[in-house]
This record gives structure tokens, sequence and C-alpha cells, in this order.
């Protein structure tokens, strides 16, 4: 692995709406705000060198230039296949130095468990998509640098060099279009595919779940979306100035394309130690600054919240015990307060360190999808997911991120999330359910979470 810094100053938001453009772009973004602990670095490419995309039995492979197909029993092992053809043994000076950018739909949990599948897949978004990148930018936050990394994979690492410079300082041949805030985009009409009085209906039939013990937590959610003409570029850039987030992405599949104002980490893999971060525990931001510390004391003293993330917590930390040696897995921190634009979070820190033998494959198998996004037990609350929610998930809580070339992973939590496909813009919000929970104040949770997205949308920056 090599690594060139680019000669001079180059202005960062130009180059990315540069590489917005090109051919497969990724776009991994730690938006500003959190350089200090989870944001330091961002990533972005486009041209990938190979893709592996699939969906129930169905893979395509495009390698050298051309693409081939052919049916799988289990996609997860034909995409473990698939990146060990790629893998490298090396240490990279930055957490991700290129390899693979994708994302792991949450309809992926079919190949992993035998669950129902009632819910209608109006979408027909592939369960996998990952793209082989070699010639990365890495963005350097805190030293205000952008480098280029290349491994050399296909083309020699000079011309990888080269190219990407040259491209990065030279004429901009592209209409640099820029977010605005624009009240002509106001009054948007924003559909559900839930009814208020069906969300509500739901929300107890979880709850006689839960008297009945065959479930202790739900996460139950709802999908909004909106018809919209504008650039998904622009929208992406509104979209991280309104909601800025540590997890943050924007990929681009031709057909569609995934803006991502994640706060989540789903799970992180460097070297042998496999670290995941769940949140639960929500409440908005406040007008002013006293009703922001009222907030805080609220969350931080909610036993409901507390409780909902303990489970979760118990949740991942067996998880994580089916791939880690035993007597690693550790709780690093349990009821963190993080603050965001628009509300505030409880999140929970679990490590472990993985056994000599477990591959991508089998981390896939072990920990996806998140325990804060489905429930607990994980399958029971699956199942009952897909009987009530009435449209499938798609990429929503599911996870995108890199896979390095040496095996390195950071994923998110496919949340804050917005999908254009067709000139309509998807959307989801949700919230986990307890025997506790109040009908009306978990549909207004899913409403408060959907507030910076429906902002987005409409152009309004409050």
């Amino acid at each position: 692995m090599e690594y060139r810094k680019l000669k001079q100053e180059t202005d960062f938001t130009l180059l990315l709406n540069k590489i917005s453009k090109e051919n497969y772009p990724f776009i991994l973004d730690s938006c500003s705000g959190y350089e200090s602990k989870l944001g330091k670095f961002s990533f972005a490419g486009f041209n990938p060198v190979g893709i592996f995309k699939a969906k129930n039995n169905k893979v395509e492979i495009m390698e050298n230039g051309s693409w081939k197909e052919y049916s799988q029993e289990n996609i997860i092992e034909a995409f473990n296949s698939f990146f060990n053809k790629y893998k490298k043994d090396y240490v990279g000076k930055y957490p991700f130095n290129g390899g693979g950018v994708g994302f792991f739909s949450y309809d992926l949990c079919h190949m992993i468990e035998k669950l129902p599948r009632t819910a209608k897949d109006d979408m027909k978004i592939p369960d996998i998509i990952f793209c082989i990148y070699d010639g990365i930018f890495i963005f350097d936050h805190n030293n205000k640098e952008i480098i280029i990394s290349a491994m050399g994979l296909e083309r020699n690492k000079d011309y990888i060099f080269d190219y990407l410079e040259n491209f990065a300082l030279g004429k901009d041949e592209h209409i640099f279009k820029k977010a605005e805030y624009s009240a002509s985009l106001d009054n948007k009409i924003f559909l559900s595919n839930f009814r208020k009085n069906e969300y509500l209906e739901s929300i107890k039939k979880i709850k006689s779940y839960i008297k009945m013990g065959e479930v202790y937590q739900v996460n139950l959610t709802q999908r909004f979306s909106a018809k919209t003409e504008e650039d998904p570029w622009v929208l992406y850039e509104r979209q991280r100035k309104i909601n800025p987030a540590p997890f943050a992405a924007y990929l681009d599949y031709g057909d569609f394309q995934i803006l991502s104002t994640s706060p989540e980490r789903f799970v992180k893999i460097e070297g042998k130690i496999i670290e995941t971060r769940p949140i639960k525990g929500t409440i908005a931001r406040g007008k002013n600054k006293e009703e922001d510390k009222i907030n805080k004391e609220i969350l931080l003293n909610s036993e409901k919240d507390k409780s909902e993330l303990l489970m979760i917590v118990d949740l991942e930390r067996n998880d994580l015990g089916k791939i880690s040696k035993p007597g690693t897995v550790k709780v690093e921190e349990i009821f963190a307060l993080e603050e965001y634009p628009s509300v505030y979070h409880l999140v929970s820190t679990i490590t472990g360190e993985l056994r000599a033998d477990v591959e991508l494959k089998d981390v896939i198998n072990a920990v996806f999808p998140g325990g804060s996004i489905t429930g607990t037990p994980k399958i029971r609350a699956m199942e009952i997911i897909d009987e009530l929610e009435p449209t499938q998930r798609n990429v929503y809580t599911g996870s995108l991120g890199y896979i390095d070339f040496n095996g390195n992973l950071d994923l998110n939590i496919i949340i804050r999330t917005i999908l254009l496909k067709s000139g309509i813009a998807y959307f989801q919000a949700g919230g986990a359910i307890v025997w506790d929970s109040e009908e009306e104040a978990e549909y207004e949770e899913t409403l408060v979470k959907s507030n910076a997205l429906k902002r987005s949308l409409e152009g309004k920056l409050r």
C-alpha cells in the first residue's frame, strides 16, 4: 500500500461534488463536528475494479470490465469467496486504505435465519452491493490533508496516483450544484406505509406478544415517501448540513442512490478487535440551552430508555460472543449521552477479541442485522417485524461502510437515511417497543426522528 498527498490545497466540497458525478461513486463522510472521537477521516472514490451484487439467490459480478451472472444457494458464502480474492496482508496508515465499499440490506437476514416473507418488496433493491476500489481519496480532517491511497491491483500505482491527482486538481468540468434552502420546496406531501391507527394497533399487538412472554422488545418502524426531482448530490449536501453525523455516506448505483446521515456504528473490526455501538433512547433537542439541559436529564434518568438499551447490550454481548475468544467480550461504556443536531441519544460500546478462525461470513452470520433495530430475542423480533410492517425495509436498518483489503471493516446502521429511486425519496423511522411503551409517544418519536430528513426534502434549514 502506498500513499501520495495532494500537492496543493483542494476544496473539499468541490472535490466531493466532482466525485459524486463519476461512475459508482462512494463517499464515506464523517461530517463536521465529530473530529475528536468518531470523525477523523472521510473516504471517497469512484470507478471500481470489481462489483458484487446479489438478491435472493441471484449473484452478479463485474470483473475485468465484464459481468457474469449465476445462482448461489447462499449469497453470503458467495460474497465471502468474492472478497477473499482481493484480500492482502499489509499494515495501512489509515483506517481505510482501499477495498470494498457498499451495503448489506436489512432483508439479507433471510439468508441467515428462516423467517417469514410476507412484507411487500415494492422497491426491488439488491440484498448486497459491494464495489472494490483500488485508489481512493482519504480526507484527514484534523490535519486538513487529502491523501491518495493505492494498492495497484490492476493498474500501476503511479498511474493511479497521477490519474486521481489530475482529477482532483484539474479543471472542473462539472457544474457545481450548491445545496440551497429554497421555499419552493415547501409543502411536500409525505406518505406513510402505515395509517396512524394501524401503527398504534401494531404497537398494541407487540405488547400482547410481550405479555405472552414471546419477546421483550421489538423495533417497529414506518416508511415515509415523497416525490422529488432534486439532484441527489444537492439533496445530500443539504441533508448533511441539517443533520451532520459521524457515519454519513453517499452511494450512487445509477438507478438508485443512498443518502445517509447515520449516527450509529454497527460493527467495527480493527485487527482482531471487534466493536459495536448500539443506540437506544432518544429525545428531541430543546429550543434553547435550558430546554436542552432539561431534556438531557430526562433521557439520562429514563428507566425505560436505559432498560431498552440494557436489553440490546445483552443481545450484542451474546452476538459478539459467538465469534470472540471466551472471556474477551466487554462492555466499555453503558449509558453514554451523545449530542446530535436534532436529538440526544443513549449509546453503549461493546468489544471482543475475534477467534483466529473467524472469516467475514462468520461475522455477518453472527451479528447481522443489528440488535438495536430488531429487538430481543432477535429471531422472534424479526418474525414480528415481518408480520407487522407492510413493506420490506430494504436498505433501511441494514449496514453500509467499508471492508479493507486486509479485512478491517467499519459498518454503520442505515438509519436517518434517504433512498432515492425513480423520482421518489423513501425514508423510515421507528423505535423500540417494550411493555411500558405508550402508543402515542412511540408514534411521535418516529416523527421526531424523521423530522431532519423531511426538512432536507422541503429545503428548510430550521
